[in-house]
């Protein structure tokens, strides 16, 4: 064993890190990959997720590691899942999961050491190269299809959301409740560590693929990647209406609340253009004929085109509870142009509810849309006029 191996042992330890192996009938490559890593550290678990080959004779080979086992085959998922539980019962505060199939290199373990010393707590992934010739197309594919929807679902930009050679930060996931339990779960797991507010980083790592006659893979095309899909769908429904807004409300009623709220109303480095924009889109967003997801929708759209968020969020109050039955009206004589001779004439005298809309929606729906199209434009363009005349007497008085 060389010197830098025994230094890093002892880092295993300082770290309070142990490498997760779960593993199904890979009792062909799981020996070497146990060895290999038994190089750096002898703080080992691995689960065997219900294997029916000679996995459990092999692990009996081994008594200084630890060992998780139950009969039935679950899933990679339910196998980290029970590992994670396992380390924290045994005091480990991270955990590097690697695949028994010998696709990952145990050489790399002391990368994924440097990078935790060097950022601090944080759940790493190490990136594979997926140009190599020896990639299959399908993993290529699903890995770009992955990192899409990683960044649309914690707008971080992530290298490889694939990779199994991992560094879980299993003592801050404590107490997390997970859902899926098949290949999903490695999806699930790095998402809902971002929506904790975890650091995500990656680090370089090689990777193996035997040739196709050789490789022994658990993955099952169809059934997984509907699960993945499926997964995705829920995780990207949840960002828009859920953790999107929170963490905007999050951002502004902190402890600095009207500091951060004056600096994202009055943005020196945004152009008027996007000012103007936020207003437009603040105005429509009131108008719109979406009463109760006006602002749920505004928001999460202001954050998806990086929008003024404050902004949009101050012009889409426009429909205040005292404004509405002006609005009403105004959408109804707006829709009078689009539904000619069938429309319904509206007054103020006779009331403006609920059942005055119903009515005739057809009228009030294409009269509200014109009018959110209308009004937002015009107050899109004051504020462009204003912001511009502003901030060219702010630079003619600065001259002066």
């Amino acid at each position: 064993m060389s010197e830098t191996a025994i230094s890093y042992i002892d880092k295993f330890k300082v770290h309070k890190i142990c490498v997760l192996i779960p593993t199904y009938n890979n009792s062909a490559t799981l020996q070497k990959v146990i060895d290999d890593v038994l190089e750096f550290t002898h703080d080992i678990i691995v689960v065997n997720d219900g294997s029916t080959d000679q996995t459990a004779e092999i692990l009996n080979g081994y008594p200084e590691i630890k060992k998780v086992s139950y009969p039935k085959n679950v899933g990679k998922g339910w196998a980290l899942r029970k590992g994670f539980a396992f380390a924290v019962e045994q005091g480990y505060e991270y955990a590097i999961t690697i695949d028994s199939d010998g696709q990952h290199f145990p050489k790399d373990l002391p990368a994924f050491i440097e990078k935790l010393e060097s950022i601090g707590p944080a759940l790493i992934i190490g990136a594979r190269n997926m140009e190599q010739s020896s990639i299959p197309g399908k993993s290529s594919f699903g890995h770009k299809f992955s990192n899409f929807w990683f960044l649309v679902e914690t707008g971080i930009k992530a290298p490889d959301t694939q990779s199994g050679f991992r560094l879980y930060p299993v003592g801050l996931m404590k107490g997390m409740n997970f859902y899926t339990r098949k290949f999903e779960f490695e999806i699930e797991a790095i998402v809902r560590a971002a929506w904790k507010d975890i650091k995500i980083e990656s680090v370089p790592v090689s990777v193996f693929y035997a040739p196709a006659g050789e490789r022994v893979t658990h993955f099952r095309p169809f059934k997984d990647f509907t699960r993945i899909s499926i997964l995705n769908t829920v995780l990207v429904l949840i960002t828009l209406f859920y953790i999107n807004p929170r963490n905007f409300f999050r951002a502004i009623f902190n402890k600095s609340t009207y500091s951060n709220l004056r600096q994202e109303l009055f943005n020196r480095d945004e152009s008027s253009l996007t000012t103007a924009i936020s207003v437009a889109f603040g105005v429509f967003m009131g108008i719109m004929p979406v009463w109760g997801f006006q602002m749920l929708i505004a928001i999460t759209l202001a954050i998806a085109f990086r929008l003024n968020k404050a902004l949009v969020i101050l012009s889409a109050n426009i429909s205040l509870p005292p404004l509405i039955p002006f609005i009403i009206f105004l959408s109804y004589k707006m829709g009078v142009m689009w539904v000619g001779e069938s429309s319904t004439p509206l007054s103020f005298e006779a009331g403006i509810n609920l059942e005055t809309i119903h009515l005739n929606f057809v009228q009030y729906l294409y009269g509200s849309i014109t009018l959110a199209l209308l009004a937002g434009s015009a107050f899109g363009c004051a504020a462009y006029l204003l912001v511009t005349f502003f901030k060219r007497k702010k630079i003619s008085l600065s001259h002066e």
